[in-house]
């Protein structure tokens, strides 16, 4: 699974400003547990989910890379931190929420990866608690294989090129490049691949049908999911 370790300096200057996506988010859980008050939030990268839902709950945040979390603790000095490999979480402590977005999942390459994080995130559930989280479709980065490579200034004139590209293997190879402004002395390379995949809606739904009472799947920009769906959000009640 990638760590994001090199990219973690420069992901929130080119992610930018995800307000209406947290919104989203928010609203889901607001509408299928209005009473939530502990959150866990599984890849939680540098924060920014849990710096949004901070006000009003109470939050635990893990991902795998500490370059990450050292980001997400500046952010959040109230909020517990861990690192840990979300497939293997055991917390021994069970919460009203449990998120996995920004397509976090979709990194794990395998079938039985998703499944062991369905299983750990239920594990981590109160009766009746959610686990939220969002995937990037197949069709989603079937698209993405098919654009060329795109650049991106940000920050004090650094430069963002990433390539997605399909790989032998089915998965989808995100290519990120960051040439840092270092002045007169010129630029500085950072490169890094992260690896995604997906699988069909009906296999998700299935898998999570057996582990939780009720599962919901979203699409924010269309009234149900379809086959043109490029993003999904699942609620599953435990």
């Amino acid at each position: 699974m990638a760590t994001y370790d090199i990219f973690a300096p420069f992901y929130d200057a080119v992610q930018g400003d995800r307000a209406e996506e947290i919104t989203y988010l928010g609203s889901l859980i607001e509408r299928h547990h209005p009473r939530a008050t502990t959150v866990l939030e599984l890849a939680c990268g540098t924060g920014s989910v849990m710096e949004e839902l901070e006000p009003r709950y109470e939050l635990t945040g893990v991902d795998l890379s500490e370059r990450m979390l050292e980001l997400a603790a500046q952010k959040l000095p109230r909020a517990r931190l861990l690192q840990a490999d979300m497939a293997r979480l055991d917390l021994g402590e069970t919460f009203d929420v449990v998120l996995c977005v920004y397509d976090s999942i979709n990194h794990l390459l395998s079938f039985e990866q998703w499944e062991a994080v369905f299983d750990r995130a239920r594990d981590h559930l109160n009766d009746r608690g959610l686990f939220v989280f969002d995937v990037n479709t197949e069709r989603r980065l079937a698209l993405l294989n098919e654009r060329p490579a795109w650049a991106h200034w940000f920050g004090d004139g650094n430069l963002l090129v990433m390539d997605v590209t399909a790989s032998g293997d089915g998965t989808s190879v995100w290519g990120v490049r960051v040439f840092e402004n270092l002045g007169r002395s010129g630029y500085r390379l950072h490169s890094e691949e992260i690896h995604e995949v997906s699988f069909p809606l009906e296999r998700i739904k299935a898998s999570l049908s057996e582990r939780y009472r009720r599962v919901w799947a979203y699409d924010a920009q269309r009234a149900r999911p379809t086959s043109r769906s490029e993003r999904l959000h699942f609620v599953c009640r435990k």
